[in-house]
């Protein structure tokens, strides 16, 4: 077996992804982890509460957990440095944005949902403009 220059055989050394790359997949496996934990409350509330249609709270946990697996998956791709992460995050974090100004206005404004939905997804969206992060998601012509 031949030794490469990173001291492994066979085996480049492994890269460490940027700090930027980190706190964006920190990022998404928080929000995922809270999604999940949304999830356990609405399959709590769907069978512990009388419910107007069972059909629409099955759809809604279905779509809830359907999030929260897309952005675990984003998360994992982050750290790999897939490319693919960056048009998936900013479709799902300017969705995330449109709920979160919807929840500051109407009749049943939440102020508090909407700055908890807002944060994030900006913070999100400034990390992947970030020049480390486009620059680690890039995919190289080979």
């Amino acid at each position: 077996m031949s030794e490469l220059p990173g001291g492994g055989h066979g085996q480049a050394a492994p890269r460490h992804p940027h700090p930027a790359l980190v706190a964006l997949a920190a990022l998404l496996f928080l929000e995922a982890v809270a999604l999940a934990g949304l999830t356990a409350f609405l399959v709590f509330e769907l069978f512990a509460t009388r419910t107007d249609s069972f059909v629409g709270g099955l759809a809604v946990v279905v779509l809830t957990a359907g999030a929260a697996a897309w952005l675990f998956a984003m998360g994992v791709g982050a750290l790999r440095g897939a490319p693919w992460i960056r048009g998936a995050a900013v479709t799902f974090h300017v969705l995330q944005i449109a709920v979160a100004v919807g929840a500051f206005q109407g009749a049943f404004a939440r102020p508090e949902v909407g700055w908890l939905l807002l944060l994030p997804a900006i913070a999100v969206l400034a990390l992947l403009f970030s020049r480390p992060v486009v620059a680690a998601t890039r995919r190289d012509p080979a």
